[in-house]
């Protein structure tokens, strides 16, 4: 390598553009290639994509990563056809082959994360649920506090916090209650054996109707739902509009002490389990011990 104090620098414009004329000319066109392609591609590029998606109703996250994603797109692909146009083919071709390994090792790493964000954009997109839902998944219960591409944050009823990776719930059942605006609750009353099914029906009913936030259309239902070892059990079927938590738990808790109430007014019985031991217990003397043998049903 020759030291730079001992190159030949010219002394002259005619003669530095001798020496750099076409390195300069390399120069100015990789930069007006660039200029022209990348402003140019990307404003067309990013107005096509928030337009497109716009009309078809995706969500305002969903646009603006769509747009960062055509903008760096614009970005490489003027980088490749400035560096053509300059004539440094050989140069953009070891620099896409870094590039791609550098991708697939990125891709391996980042597995994980990419999936969130795929699902990320699908529960966007779609929208299973939204902010303020009441949700269910794997024995998991709470209101949607806030969704991001790759997490969604869930409050749960007891004022926790759970950050839930998007794939997680994009990949099993999710349960909206409040997707609609009416939701059905059930409870199962259970009465004695002895009881008038139709009465004990007519107390449930009765109840039901009393409460202001449920609904007259559909009307409340009760269903004769099992016969179990010590009751028949009743199933209540009401409605409520606007579901929510909150709501759903307060209309259910009214219902069942009315109910409670009721039944006790009424002479109803609501039994619970039990059992009956019947036999005895007789002592028998065996040499200096005595053994005791209990014997029963």
């Amino acid at each position: 390598m020759i030291p730079l104090q001992q190159l030949d620098w010219p002394t002259s414009l005619p003669e530095f553009l001798a020496q750099f004329g076409d390195l300069l000319w390399d120069v100015v066109a990789f930069v007006v290639a660039f200029a022209v392609v990348y402003f140019v591609g990307r404003y067309l590029l990013v107005k096509l994509v928030r337009r497109s998606l716009s009309v078809r109703g995706f969500d305002r996250t969903v646009v603006q990563l769509a747009t960062t994603t055509a903008g760096a797109l614009a970005f490489f692909v003027a980088i490749a056809v400035a560096f053509t146009v300059a004539g440094f083919g050989s140069f953009l071709a070891a620099f896409a082959t870094l590039s791609g390994a550098l991708a697939l090792a990125l891709g391996f790493a980042a597995q994980d994360i990419v999936a969130n964000f795929v699902a990320g954009v699908f529960i966007l997109k779609d929208k299973p649920f939204e902010v303020d839902d009441w949700i269910e998944w794997d024995d998991t219960t709470g209101v949607v506090r806030e969704i991001d591409l790759r997490v969604t944050k869930v409050e749960t009823f007891n004022n926790e916090v759970v950050t839930v990776p998007n794939s997680e719930l994009a990949n099993n059942a999710v349960k909206n209650a409040m997707a609609n605006d009416r939701l059905r609750l059930q409870f199962v009353f259970g009465i004695g054996y002895d009881d008038d099914i139709d009465e004990a029906a007519d107390v449930i009913l009765e109840d039901a109707r009393s409460i202001p936030e449920v609904l007259n259309d559909p009307e409340p239902s009760v269903r004769t739902a099992e016969l179990a070892d010590s009751y028949v059990g009743l199933e209540s079927r009401i409605w409520i509009a606007d579901p929510g938590r909150g709501k759903f738990k307060q209309v259910l808790s009214d219902h069942v002490k009315g109910v409670k109430e009721r039944f006790d007014a009424r002479g109803v019985d609501m039994p619970y389990p039990y059992r009956e031991l019947t036999g005895g217990i007789s002592i028998e003397e065996v040499g200096n011990l005595d053994q005791v043998d209990v014997t029963g049903d």
